[in-house]
């Protein structure tokens, strides 16, 4: 019986520490903001005419929260040449709309492959390289510096989590000196840090920044068990225990997600897997449960990620998802 009594005690304890470190995440949003990620070369890698599924992204699902990366080997291609055609198009979309903007800058960014470097700079020496994608991220600042409609910066993303991607270890002291570079040429707008929901701890990346943001997934792959799998164990008191311990060292620090899965978890590709395969991870039940899990967190504002592939959908038979996130995004559901 004293076993009992001290495991009963034990649990009672834990649950009251846990409950405590959660109601320091702080209050819940009673109302959540939602917006998207939208990336142009994930976009024409579906196939897709990606200035259309942009546009009706912001005319018809009326999204006013956008978060866009501007890759660096998409910008310059070239050392020292720089093309911002595609990201000037859709600010000036964006700012026609009321909508705002977070521009997210470095080498890792979203997207597979996760970093996202110029054929040109791999030659470089690792010092020389790190001059380079300075002088990519200043370029970016000085351009967009004066323009209202971006609201934050990105500096890298999940740049802790070094178990996904094909990405070399993470030079700390680099990525210090990036957020240092950026809050240097442009100290008024607020730097957002992510990380992993689920594989990080949120400490190193929490520690940094002035907003934090989280990935929110649900239903994977795994590699390991080679199957498709359900985070049931994550629920969203997990997200808010592990936010009322950031909030611990930080606090009152913003919170959001910045990557709240709404599309399918694929290994080859949208395009090479059938659409029976994609709803295995992505159906709609999984994405009505994945929203109403996400909301428990209370965190706001969060950021869908696939509006490319509710585009692709609606060509390929589906537009239910798209008609969904248009109810979510609007308050009308």
């Amino acid at each position: 019986m004293k076993i009992i009594r001290r495991i009963l005690i034990g649990i009672a304890i834990l649950i009251v520490i846990i409950w405590v470190v959660s109601w320091n995440a702080g209050s819940k949003a009673k109302v959540i903001d939602y917006g998207v990620t939208f990336s142009v070369p994930y976009a024409q890698g579906l196939g897709i005419d990606w200035k259309a599924a942009y546009s009706g992204m912001l005319t018809d699902l009326n999204v006013k929260l956008i978060r866009i990366p501007v890759y660096w080997d998409e910008v310059e291609n070239s050392q020292g040449q720089y093309d911002f055609s595609d990201i000037d198009y859709m600010l000036n979309l964006a700012e026609q709309n009321h909508a705002q903007v977070i521009l997210a800058i470095g080498k890792r960014l979203p997207r597979w492959p996760e970093c996202h470097e110029p054929g040109w700079a791999s030659s470089l020496s690792t010092a020389d390289e790190q001059n380079a994608q300075l002088s990519y991220m200043e370029t970016v600042v000085h351009r967009y510096y004066n323009n209202p409609t971006v609201t934050t910066w990105q500096v890298e993303n999940e740049a802790f989590l070094s178990s996904f991607g094909p990405c070399p270890p993470l030079d700390v002291k680099f990525f210090d000196q990036e957020i240092a570079t950026v809050k240097s040429l442009d100290p008024s707008r607020p730097i957002l840090i992510t990380d992993s929901g689920e594989l990080s701890s949120w400490i190193p990346a929490g520690d940094r920044g002035d907003i934090f943001g989280t990935t929110y997934y649900r239903y994977v792959y795994s590699d390991s068990l080679h199957r498709y799998w359900t985070n049931f164990y994550f629920f969203s008191w997990f997200y808010r225990f592990k936010a009322g311990i950031l909030r611990l060292l930080h606090p009152g620090k913003p919170v959001m997600i910045a990557e709240l899965e709404a599309e399918p978890w694929t290994t080859n590709g949208i395009p090479a897997t059938p659409i029976d395969e994609q709803f295995q991870t992505m159906s709609m039940g999984h994405f009505n449960t994945i929203i109403s899990h996400a909301a428990g967190t209370g965190f706001s504002p969060q950021y869908l990620w696939g509006v490319e592939w509710w585009w692709w959908m609606q060509q390929h038979g589906h537009p239910e998802f798209w008609a969904r996130a248009k109810q979510i995004i609007n308050h009308t559901n």
